[in-house]
């Protein structure tokens, strides 16, 4: 007999299932939460013109 844990991570939330599937939610929200608190001010700040004009050379390149 084989229990939830025992299956892939992708495949442990059934749709069916309530418990694991509400700890993985509050999770990621808790997760994507923290990271934009941190690094939201970092992704925010323009692109230096040396780092830009390196971007534009390999697309044209």
């Amino acid at each position: 007999m084989t229990g939830a844990n025992d299956r892939p991570p992708g495949e442990r939330s059934q749709p069916g299932s309530t418990g694991r599937r509400k700890v993985d939610s509050a999770f990621d929200l808790w997760l994507q939460r923290g990271l934009h608190k941190i690094f939201d001010d970092v992704a925010n700040e323009p692109v230096p013109d040396e780092l830009r004009k390196l971007i534009e050379d390999d697309r044209e390149a």
